[in-house]
């Protein structure tokens, strides 16, 4: 099984997603000359545009004047002491630094070994746990200010479970942060429990970050399906693109073309160059709207015939930060999505996820 199917932040939804959302097999394709053109095609296609185009200009222009998150709510971290953690404190801190916004730095301790869900921990802390997490919050603390003292910062101790705390104070944020792995689990898995739980089901924006760079690149890199649902992950893109000064590349990666036939199925056979030219021409309508809201953002387009999670994966590992959509509202109990599923567990580089 692959890794990244076992139970348990460029965006990127495919048409259509294979059973592996990283190693799947290429699709055998027939070149050029060998396509018939099916009745009907062009006019779907040509529906189709108008329909992304309109969605694009008119989510950009809803997004950009209701969405814009206050600044007073502050970015969340959770902390347990772990390298990962307080690397995801460093990258709260200077998030917060770009956003002028606040950093609230959250530990939960429990005095027994394991979280038993319903059952109340003993109370009160004894004085030595009490020590060791004020120790360790003070530290997350120094690593959330290095480089930028002005951030402020307060701290908070929660008792219970960590993922349900987490959870519960994101719906206050504007953001929250956790590190790829903590202190537990085992050494094999590429992401932690809690930091699993806590990207799927937090309400705001989730930041998993995992091998941050040493240096930043520069770019931030966004997936773009073009359907007409991804307003508040393109607003979230241009955004950080915007507060970094970074160039923006817009990753559109497709496997089939879009389906026009009945009940929204593709040919079969198809040419690959003729597809790859229009799904560019769709990526293009379906950021229009962005680009006349965010005019002084550098744009970068791109458009692959590959499985979107690989595309992203591989992407990763060159900008600072790789932005992925997942379903919000009653679709959230279904999970993240097999592409957003695949790179926060491959990611070479810090990922957010948000809900749309």
């Amino acid at each position: 099984m692959c890794r990244c199917q076992a139970p348990g932040i460029v965006v990127g939804y495919a048409q259509d997603a294979t059973d592996c959302p990283v190693y799947a097999p290429a699709q055998p394709q027939l070149g050029p000359g060998t396509i018939r053109e099916e009745p009907g095609r062009r006019e779907g296609l040509l529906a189709l545009r108008a329909q992304r185009l309109d969605a694009g200009r008119e989510g950009a222009s809803t997004a950009i004047r209701g969405t814009a998150e206050p600044m007073e709510r502050p970015i969340v971290v959770g902390v347990d002491g772990s390298q990962g953690s307080l690397e995801a404190a460093a990258w709260a801190g200077a998030e917060a630094a770009l956003r002028g916004a606040p950093v609230r730095i959250v530990h939960t301790a429990l005095q027994w070994d394991y979280y038993v869900p319903l059952v109340p921990q003993p109370d009160p802390w004894s004085a030595a746990v009490a020590e060791a997490a004020q120790e360790m919050l003070q530290e997350a603390t120094n690593r959330t200010r290095a480089g930028h003292p002005g951030v402020q910062v307060s701290t908070e101790l929660v008792q219970g479970g960590p993922s349900e705390a987490l959870v519960a104070v994101a719906e206050e944020a504007q953001l929250i942060v956790v590190g790829s792995r903590g202190r537990g689990g085992f050494a094999g898995l590429l992401l932690g429990s809690v930091s699993w739980q806590v990207v799927s089901r937090a309400r705001c924006p989730a930041v998993v970050v995992r091998d941050p760079h040493a240096r930043p690149t520069g770019q931030v890199v966004v997936g773009v399906t073009g359907r007409p649902d991804q307003g508040p992950v393109l607003d979230f893109a241009f955004r950080e693109a915007e507060l970094r000064g970074a160039d923006l590349r817009v990753l559109h990666a497709w496997t089939r073309p879009a389906g026009i036939g009945p009940g929204g199925t593709s040919p079969l056979p198809y040419d690959v160059e003729a597809v790859g030219r229009e799904e560019e021409v769709l990526l293009a309508e379906s950021i229009a709207g962005w680009r006349d809201q965010f005019p002084d953002t550098r744009l970068i387009q791109q458009v692959v015939h590959e499985h979107p999670a690989k595309a992203l994966i591989d992407a990763s590992a060159d900008h600072d930060l790789t932005i992925v959509g997942a379903h919000g509202g009653a679709r959230a109990l279904l999970g993240l999505g097999s592409v957003a599923h695949a790179l926060v567990h491959h990611a070479r580089g810090p990922v957010a996820v948000v809900r749309h």
